[in-house]
């Protein structure tokens, strides 16, 4: 748990989060390979992805009934650069297989992320903007924003 209390202690957590945004908005694939343009032209419903570093100039959406899956190692890495908003629709989930974990799946998002009723996201949303959960929404995760985190009756678990 934080235990910050200071204006101070704010300051220096808004610049770490500003430090990690960029960092992840400037990954590119280990050993110089080339960026991934973003599946299916960002509507990652059904989908099954791969572990990479995936720039997506478009909105995100996980559409409803629709389950994404992130396959892979337990040091895989997944960092999606989103250059304007994600919206994941109420009751879809986000699921991790093959060993994935929550802390290795990055979220750099521009607008503002909208978690929907009920919906599972896992991994660390660095939002420039605003993030906010619907009622009943579950993260396995971080998040971190710029400007407003949003929770309404949401649970949000820190990954391991």
């Amino acid at each position: 748990m934080w235990g910050g209390t200071t204006s101070s202690d704010l300051t220096t957590a808004v610049g770490s989060m500003q430090t990690a945004y960029t960092d992840a908005a400037g990954k590119a694939l280990a050993g110089g390979g080339l960026l991934t343009a973003c599946p299916v032209a960002g509507s990652f419903g059904g989908l099954t992805i791969t572990a990479g570093v995936y720039t997506c100039t478009v909105t995100v959406l996980i559409p409803s009934s629709t389950i994404v899956t992130l396959n892979g190692s337990a040091t895989d890495v997944w960092v999606f650069q989103i250059s304007q908003g994600l919206t994941q629709s109420a009751a879809t989930q986000v699921n991790l297989t093959g060993g994935a974990l929550p802390k290795n799946v990055f979220w750099q998002v521009a607008g503002v992320v909208n978690i929907g009723t009920t919906a599972l996201m896992q991994g660390v949303i660095l939002a420039q903007t605003a993030i906010n959960l619907q009622t009943g929404a579950t993260v396995n995760g971080r998040l971190l924003a710029q400007s407003a985190v949003t929770l309404d009756a949401a649970t949000v678990t820190a990954p391991q």
